[in-house]
């Protein structure tokens, strides 16, 4: 015994053997329009959903490029500027001239001098900061003459005195330091002790490098 078919459901579609579906009551078949909406009917709505959709693509855009915009030199590369920070280093300190250990320059020797017996003897503490050379002179002596004309052309080296001393009448000087001969030289000491005694330089230059 073969049983009807179920009756169908309210709402769908039901098939039969060698039959065509047949949609359901108040819905259209697949393909077809709704009875009373057409096509026309859905334009305004997607009108008025296009201004939307590109408002935002704008602001999209806008914002992934406004974030990520930053200034180039050219190159495809981002120059990036940094402060410069304040150096901790402070000024050198000027150093002293003269030695390379810190120590005080030695002072400049004093200017050489030429000068009388009379002159040395009654203010020897002026002469105490440069060497002193008594030269036993005599007019009549020929290189005593030579190197007085020295002198008086090439002066006397720095940090030297020449104390000239009259050979004929200064005796007492002459048994003092014991000196036979003219043209003699006697260094001394600031208490007038005798340091060094030769004959025969005949220049200023020639003094010095022997009490050197």
């Amino acid at each position: 015994m073969v049983l009807p078919p179920p009756f169908p459901q309210h709402g769908r579609m039901h098939r039969t053997p060698g039959h065509l579906a047949h949609p359901a009551p108040g819905h259209p078949a697949p393909g077809r329009t709704a009875p009373g909406r057409s096509a026309s009917a859905r334009r305004p709505a997607a009108a008025a959903l296009a201004p939307a959709l590109l408002l935002a693509l704008l602001l999209a855009g806008c914002g992934s490029s406004g974030g990520s915009t930053s200034a180039s030199d050219g190159s495809g590369t981002t120059p990036t500027t940094s402060a410069q920070a304040p150096s901790d280093e402070t000024s050198p300190t000027p150093s002293k001239q003269g030695g390379g250990d810190g120590q005080d320059p030695e002072p400049a020797a004093a200017p050489g001098r030429y000068v009388d017996w009379a002159d040395y003897d009654a203010d020897r503490a002026a002469y105490a900061d440069t060497d002193v050379v008594l030269f036993f002179h005599a007019p009549w002596c020929p290189s005593c003459r030579a190197t007085e004309e020295s002198i008086d052309a090439d002066g006397v080296p720095a940090g030297l005195t020449l104390v000239k001393v009259d050979y004929d009448s200064a005796t007492d000087l002459r048994q003092e330091y014991g000196v036979t001969v003219q043209h003699t030289f006697v260094a001394v000491d600031a208490d007038g002790a005798e340091l060094q005694k030769w004959t025969g330089t005949l220049s200023g230059a020639e003094i010095a490098a022997e009490i050197s």
